[in-house]
């Protein structure tokens, strides 16, 4: 898959790599800003709850 993309940029290695890291940028942002707030009413990490114990 990555071969596949690799071949399909434009210009020398140098532009690859550019464009490469480039999309990757882009793809965390996109991941940080859209996919994981909308992810993290969904997970239960968040909802810790702590009981009284006996000393209390």
């Amino acid at each position: 898959m990555y071969v596949w993309m690799w071949r399909h940029l434009p210009g020398p290695w140098f532009v690859r790599l550019a464009l490469s890291l480039m999309l990757a940028l882009v793809a965390v942002y996109l991941l940080f800003e859209h996919a994981f707030p909308w992810l993290d009413p969904k997970l239960p990490f968040n909802q810790v709850e702590i009981e009284g114990g006996a000393g209390q």
